[in-house]
């Protein structure tokens, strides 16, 4: 095995655990709803999931590990990851919250900018910006 495979599994581990994580977090309010299955096969394939990969961590996602990530656009991408599967259906419940809580500690945030970081997420998803905010964003290149 070369160097590159290594990388490359060990990259793919970490997408298969990520993938697992989304599916907790979608499942979480019971069965998988039209507008998360859509998300979980884009995210599917954007994480390089095969199918026979898909369909087994559809059924067994506490199987894979949460993995730390280094990089803070990685984590930070990974939150999106989560965040866009959680307001799927525009809420976000307590064991949502508790759950994402968890895997953002898992990541690699502090308890208080992993808080931080999903307080002033919801308010964006739930379209709590400010103008200030808004402006902002419009502006952004």
């Amino acid at each position: 095995m070369t160097f590159t495979d290594l990388f490359e599994s060990g990259e793919h581990s970490r997408n298969l655990g990520h993938f697992a994580s989304i599916v907790r977090m979608a499942a979480v309010d019971g069965d998988l709803k039209d507008e998360e299955i859509v998300l979980l096969k884009r995210f599917a394939k954007k994480l390089d999931i095969t199918e026979e990969e898909y369909k087994i961590v559809l059924k067994h996602p506490t199987k894979y590990p949460i993995s730390h990530q280094y990089s803070a656009d990685a984590r930070l991408e990974r939150m999106l990851d989560l965040f866009k599967i959680i307001f799927a259906d525009n809420e976000i419940d307590e064991e949502e919250h508790r759950l994402i809580e968890r895997y953002a500690i898992g990541l690699g945030y502090t308890e208080e900018l992993a808080a931080k970081l999903i307080k002033r997420s919801i308010q964006i998803f739930s379209g709590g910006l400010d103008l200030e905010d808004y402006r902002y964003l419009l502006n952004r290149k």
